[in-house]
């Protein structure tokens, strides 16, 4: 099985790009299914999650040419199949995005209830909701979401809760619906404006994508176009924070600085120096780092996908920080894995109570979800001696090349598949 093996200590330097926005990509790519014509897509972050979600969609008919590691060519002309049961796509959260764009372009879509993370329950009520609101019958019978309808029809919908996922899948089917459709309550993230530009750029009409109320005026069809996706907010988040942890100096580049406010603010809050360029930040970790209290919101607020990283260096923080989640009610799990290398937190309901330690001590701990797997590798960069994580598919599910990064800005960390590639590291390192 598959482990990084890590020496931590170093402070890591340097310059590193930022891929693709995962999150992005995974909804651009299910809506490039919306046209017969052909799209060219660029930026597309190489790593699991994409990866699965293309290969779900050759798996019905959709001819996917990758020009590159980052650039696919799709052409959805020749769909055979609007049923997705394949395992791999149950291992992802966002294979529900092909019922929005199946929905959308042929009134009718079977797909797999998605599985990703275990970070807590995230219901699809509101994307059920909405396409009900939009004419569509839907139901669930043996694992499977059906939504299929006559004609799809514009319609004013209030979602009762902030979704990213049902805002993108909604506003796919919408696009194609007859008449006007108003989304209210809807999700503000960076990925739902990149995917409302895709769709415009394709002949949708959407109005108001980044604020609260979206509007859409269905069109009966969808052309080809080229799109190039935006920067992982996520990616250079969590590189910003092992800057932060390892008192270093890294420029992250290829970025949307607008997109980062919220994590370079609680970076500044916490004693590090952060300047912005047009498409870089860089976080400078020089002195010992403070306290704050946190709570995860919807975009534009605190990341809950930048959580565990922020906890990490919290608790390495002078003082006592308070971070509350607010939006998955079991993303602490990483704590008792953190608690192992030394850290002193104290998880209560949704808040974590964080009393900082001077260091972290290297362990043998486990991944359990994507942004923590992260997160603890990060702890490890910054921990005295070896620490060693496993599970560390979850990480590979949203990060491209992480190791390699990092030892490009002065980590000692690799992949390991072996004992005796383990003992090998260990040796090579002392």
């Amino acid at each position: 099985m598959e482990q990084y093996a890590i020496k931590g200590g170093n402070p890591l330097v340097g310059e590193v790009e930022i891929g693709g926005a995962k999150n992005a990509a995974l909804a651009i790519l299910a809506a490039a299914i919306m046209t017969d014509e052909t799209v060219l897509i660029e930026n597309v972050p190489d790593v699991r999650d994409t990866n699965v979600l293309i290969q779900a969609m050759e798996s019905i008919g959709v001819i996917v040419n990758r020009i590159d590691r980052h650039t696919v060519k799709i052409n959805a002309s020749h769909i055979h199949d609007l049923t997705i049961e394949d395992d791999y796509i149950k291992k992802i959260r966002a294979s529900y995005y092909l019922l929005g764009a199946l929905l959308g372009k042929y009134r009718k879509a079977e797909v797999s209830l998605p599985g990703g993370c275990n970070i807590g329950l995230r219901p699809i009520d509101q994307h059920i909701k909405g396409f009900r609101a939009l004419g569509a019958n839907v139901r669930i019978e043996h694992g499977l979401i059906i939504t299929e309808t006559e004609e799809l029809k514009g319609n004013h919908i209030y979602l009762d809760v902030v979704s990213v996922g049902a805002t993108i899948n909604v506003m796919m089917a919408a696009t194609m619906a007859a008449g006007k459709t108003t989304i209210e309550n809807a999700a503000k993230e960076p990925h739902v404006v990149d995917l409302a530009n895709f769709l415009n750029s394709m002949g949708a009409d959407i109005k108001g994508a980044g604020t609260d109320v979206i509007r859409i005026k269905g069109v009966s069809r969808l052309h080809g176009s080229e799109y190039t996706i935006i920067p992982d907010q996520i990616e250079a988040g969590t590189f910003m924070f092992a800057a932060a942890v390892t008192k270093g100096d890294v420029m992250v580049k290829n970025v949307i600085p607008k997109h980062l406010e919220s994590i370079s603010a609680k970076l500044l809050e916490i004693g590090c120096e952060v300047e912005e360029s047009d498409d870089a930040v860089r976080v400078v970790s020089s002195k010992p780092l403070g306290h704050t209290h946190v709570k995860t919101l919807p975009y534009p607020g605190f990341p809950t996908d930048m959580q565990p990283q922020i906890v990490v260096a919290l608790g390495l923080s002078l003082g006592t920080s308070i971070v509350t989640e607010s939006i998955f009610e079991n993303r602490f799990k990483y704590v008792d894995e953190l608690t192992r290398m030394g850290a002193s937190i104290k998880v209560e309901g949704n808040t974590a109570i964080i009393d900082g330690v001077t260091r972290y001590t290297g362990a043998s701990i486990t991944a359990p979800d994507l942004r923590a797997g992260a997160a603890l590798v990060i702890a490890g960069l910054s921990a005295e001696g070896i620490t060693v994580v496993d599970d560390i598919k979850f990480i590979e599910r949203g990060y491209e090349d992480f190791h390699i990064k990092l030892q490009s800005l002065g980590a000692q960390i690799e992949k390991v598949d072996t004992e005796r590639e383990l003992q090998k590291f260990k040796l090579k390192v002392g």
